[in-house]
């Protein structure tokens, strides 16, 4: 097995032209949900055997459902879902995915409940779609955790809608576990509502967690849900642009399958990406887990150090790390969406504000551990520097209370 790119030079990491590093001028770029450790050997390998081949036309049939196959597999295999892959259809991106799906499954007046924070899209995009999103803030358990307020949940669907489900979560990382899954069933098919799954993270999930697919929960779930994934997190081939959609009832996927051109845009080499990764990527990619849930550890031990102040637990899933900078010292008089501005200016350090998740991630930061250890351990030192110097005025950055972490 080939080793991760453990290259921890800023210069170098830029001069390879990623969005993560050029970007941004920022010292070190933790933003952009990119990786900076490399992808499988047998994914690379693909791919150039494709170009060399001439295989860079529109995609053809058996590529498709290739892809479809191998999605499918993976699922049985990585999570115990048995998912027939006829019923599997390949779009570009997840957010492509919800688009179609909030177009063509769902009644024109129904709204968007989303818990936040949330992919940042996700609260901005389906409002330039002609729906109402109505934001569900996630709550604290007892035991620290981000959770779904259910009882808001359902507040929101008293006429209906649909509920975008993040799992594993962005930006807090965490794994809904298989009962916090049934019991959002239960809801939403008490309110004959839907789910839309975003399980673009699956594959990233850390050791003493387990990805559970929200459709196989039960048959109500899987009667009223549409599943979106991708090997792009995973494997790091976003730009490649074939993600999947798993249609596990019969009348989304005739309703998917009456709409034309679902698939334009699938990129040819990103279907021949994710049949790599599915079917011969999982020995890397456990290698990379690894190597991450090390880095998040890293990242708590220097700040439980050196700011304690800040909220922060090891993500269950994810890359990201989700930091609550409200009990720090930052500026009093930072507008919403100005904390990662200041963070970046006094650290050198680029982060997501979590204000773009949402009113709920107001004072939050959203912190890409997708990198060699030493540019993690970097930015830790760096934020609890900025967090200590004399730029830095005590204060609350946003609304007091528990908050996920």
């Amino acid at each position: 097995m080939a080793p991760l790119d453990l290259t921890d030079d800023p210069t170098v990491l830029r001069a390879r032209g990623s969005l993560k590093w050029t970007g941004t001028r920022g010292e070190i770029a933790a933003w952009v949900a990119e990786s900076d450790l490399g992808t499988a050997p047998m994914v690379t390998a693909a791919l150039h055997d494709a170009v060399d081949r001439g295989l860079t036309g529109y995609l053809p049939p058996y590529e498709r459902s290739g892809a479809a196959r191998s999605c499918a597999d993976w699922q049985c295999r990585r999570y115990g879902w048995d998912v027939d892959a006829e019923r599997v259809r390949l779009v570009p991106d997840v957010v492509q995915a919800l688009q179609l799906t909030v177009a063509h499954l769902m009644p024109p007046d129904a709204p968007v409940v989303l818990p936040t924070p949330a992919y940042m899209p996700f609260v901005d995009l389906p409002a330039s779609w002609g729906r109402e999103v109505v934001q569900v803030p996630m709550v604290t358990d007892d035991r620290g955790r981000a959770v779904l307020d259910l009882q808001a949940v359902d507040a929101a669907l008293a006429e209906g809608g649909m509920v975008v489900l993040v799992n594993p979560h962005n930006p807090t990382g965490r794994v809904h576990t298989r009962d916090e899954l049934a019991a959002l069933a239960a809801v939403v098919e008490a309110r004959g509502a839907t789910v839309f799954a975003d399980e673009i993270h699956a594959p990233l999930v850390h050791a003493g967690h387990h990805h559970v697919p929200y459709a196989s929960v039960s048959a109500a779930a899987a009667q009223h849900s549409v599943t979106a994934t991708a090997a792009s997190k995973g494997w790091n081939v976003a730009g490649l642009k074939c993600a999947q959609v798993l249609l596990t009832s019969d009348e989304h996927l005739a309703a998917w399958d009456a709409v034309p051109h679902t698939a334009e845009g699938v990129s040819t080499l990103g279907a021949v990406a994710a049949m790599a990764a599915y079917d011969d990527g999982e020995a890397w990619l456990d290698e990379l887990l690894v190597y991450l849930g090390a880095n998040g550890r890293l990242l708590a031990e220097v700040l439980a150090a050196e700011a304690p102040e800040v909220g922060f637990r090891a993500p269950e899933g994810t890359y990201l790390a989700w930091l609550d900078l409200r009990g720090a010292a930052v500026p009093g008089d930072l507008a919403p969406g100005e904390l990662a501005r200041w963070l970046r200016r006094a650290s050198g350090v680029t982060t997501v504000d979590g204000a773009r998740c949402g009113t709920a991630g107001r004072g939050f930061v959203r912190l890409n551990l997708a990198m060699p250890a030493s540019l993690v351990e970097e930015a830790a030192h760096r934020i609890a520097a900025a967090l200590h110097g004399p730029s830095a005025a005590r204060t609350t950055a946003g609304p007091a209370g528990p908050a996920p972490r």
